[in-house]
Parts: structure tokens; sequence; C-alpha cells
């Protein structure tokens, strides 16, 4: 059984947990038909555990593509809660009052044009970049602040904005390797109100849309068949 899956994970699951799952199904029901191996599943790009929205997962040989799919655009649904910062720059981190200053939607539109295009952004520590050979998180959970370095990416564009303080949604598409919880404590520093990125969705990964996705809880061996592609 060799391709990949469209899978929407649910918020509290890695993408290992997708990954892990998907495997035990196979395993399980036979569509290995190599029982004896440990099948080969993997997935292309990791997406936060609060977060939900598309995960490619690769089975068999298609593993060996991960790389392919990882370096590809993608776009998010993205709620940002203003007014305070997230030690994670999500949910889970501890918060910090900034300010209780609500700015207009003129100002929050002005901000937002500023982050179009190419920047400069620096990942969170609460990432899974390597900084010497060690993840970042798990440095930062030692209680350690590792040293991350500033990269390039790209911001297509930033629309469908929706504005209720202290929440601000919109949709963005981006470059690869663009740490959405990065972007939004930028946007709320230049706000000077903070923000952390209280809500995610993946809605797509280049042409792989989450519309056509399958449910964790709705994966069984007849829905892996059915949904199994393989590219041209």
């Amino acid at each position: 059984m060799n391709g990949y899956l469209l899978i929407d994970k649910p918020s509290g699951w890695t993408s290992f947990d997708v990954v892990n799952r998907t495997r035990h199904i196979i395993q399980d029901s036979g569509l290995n038909k190599t029982a004896k191996k440990r099948f080969p599943v993997g997935h292309a790009g990791t997406l936060d555990p609060l977060a939900t929205g598309l995960v490619i997962v690769m089975l068999g040989d298609y593993t060996k593509k991960a790389q392919e799919f990882t370096k590809l655009d993608k776009s998010y649904l993205v709620t940002a809660r203003l007014g305070q910062t997230s030690t994670t720059g999500d949910e889970e981190g501890e918060k910090t009052l900034v300010s209780k200053s609500v700015p207009s939607k003129a100002d929050i539109l002005a901000v937002l044009e500023k982050f179009k295009g190419e920047i400069e952004q620096t990942p969170p520590i609460y990432s899974a970049i390597k900084v010497n050979g060690k993840r970042a998180y798990k440095l930062a959970r030692d209680g350690k602040t590792p040293e991350i370095k500033p990269r390039l990416v790209k911001i297509y564009a930033i629309e469908a904005v929706i504005y209720s303080y202290p929440d601000l949604k919109f949709e963005v598409s981006v470059s690869s390797g663009t740490y959405i919880r990065s972007l939004v404590t930028d946007i709320g520093e230049v706000l000077k109100t903070g923000a952390y990125t209280h809500e995610l969705r993946r809605l797509n990964i280049n042409k792989y849309q989450v519309a056509d996705a399958v449910l964790v809880d709705k994966l069984s061996p007849e829905t892996i068949y059915q949904n199994l592609r393989v590219e041209d």
C-alpha cells in the first residue's frame, strides 16, 4: 500500500498521534500485506497540537516523498486574541496582560498590511526547530532560552478579516516555514496590545484542501482504502 491520505486533525492531537492511529488501523486490519514488518507511515509537516486541520499522512514508499510536500505553501484560518501575550504563543502558555487599549479596525487593517510580502520572522522557542541538535521546545521546557535565528518568509495574503475585540480572525496564505504563532505575536507587538494565537486551523497545503480530508474519528480500513491517493 503506497500513497497518501488527507486527514483533518482535531485539537489536542499531535501529528504523530494521527500517524500512530493510521498505522495501527493498517496493521490491525490486514491492509498491510507484509504484516510481520512495521508498516511505514509518516506525515508531511507537523501541526501544533492545539491546532486543527489538514495533515498529509504518507503511507509505504510515499514516506520517502514527505519532504516534497513539506516545502509547499500553506493557508490557515487564525483567531488572534489581543491584549495579552503567551509564553508559548498560544493557549497553552502563561498569559501576561499587556494593554487594555482597543485598536480600531482601521488600525488593525493598517498593521496587517505591513506584514504582507517577504518579512523576517523568528520562530517561537516552543517549536520543533533544532538548536545545537536539540529541539527548541525541550530546551525551553528545561528552563533554557534557545537562541533561534530569524528567517525570511513570505506572507502572500491576509484576508477575510473579522474583528471583535479582543478576537481578530483572518485567513492567511504563507510560504513553507512560516510560524503563525510568531506572526500573531509580531502583529501584537506592532499594535502595542500584545497578542497570541487563540485558535488555528490549517485550510490547505498548496492544492490539497482540508475540505477533502477524512476526520480522524472516521478512519477505518474502508476509509483509508477509499481515500488513498497517489500522484500522477
